[in-house]
């Protein structure tokens, strides 16, 4: 076609949704690929701009929707109920985050540290961290799997487990194992 326009962008409205009491599938489908954009946009304010935890954050909110853990009812606007939904499981990755870092920083903490300063605290917790960093990829690929489940994303081992659809006694075995290889290689670094 010469010279004719693009058709104008309609920005989604979900007010033929208001009241519904249930939405099939197909419908919930359409009304979260429609609102896509402006929930993402949501999800990164709610991440204070990190857009990496944002697309974590719309991802697990999706899921909780199509899997019936968050349900429509109607009694706002679909939009309105699915920021509800995003905002919330911001604040579940943020606390669940939180949990993490005080997880990891108290299986740092050593007895010696009482005495020393912030910043030496400081200091010698950036080093952990990059020993850890370091030791990790050391550790076989089924163990990494494991802590790295545990620890950076709070499950337990039995979560863990089902997972990487492993026994639970398996699991188990990877983690201890793991961190007792962790301990080794860290021990060995600080001698070093």
């Amino acid at each position: 076609m010469d010279g004719a326009a693009d058709p104008p962008t309609i920005e989604p409205s979900f007010r033929h949704l208001r009241g519904e009491r249930s939405l099939t599938s197909i419908d919930l489908r359409d009304a979260l690929a429609q609102s896509h954009r402006q929930a993402f946009a949501w999800a990164v304010r709610c991440c204070q701009g990190d857009q990496g935890e944002a697309e974590d954050v719309l991802h697990t909110a999706y899921c909780k929707v199509l899997d019936g853990k968050a349900r429509f009812e109607g009694r706002s606007s679909f939009t309105t109920w699915f920021f509800g939904v995003v905002r919330r499981t911001a604040q579940e990755q943020a606390r669940w985050r939180w949990l993490r870092v005080a997880r990891l920083e108290r299986w740092w903490q050593d007895a010696s540290v009482d005495g020393k300063g912030e910043d030496e605290v400081e200091a010698d917790a950036d080093d952990r961290v990059a020993g850890l960093q370091a030791a990790l990829p050391r550790l076989s690929p089924r163990q990494q799997e494991v802590l790295h489940l545990v620890f950076y994303q709070g499950l337990t081992i039995q979560e863990s487990a089902e997972v990487l659809g492993l026994p639970v006694g398996t699991a188990r075995t990877h983690y201890e194992r793991g961190k007792a290889r962790l301990r080794h290689l860290l021990l060995d670094e600080e001698l070093s």
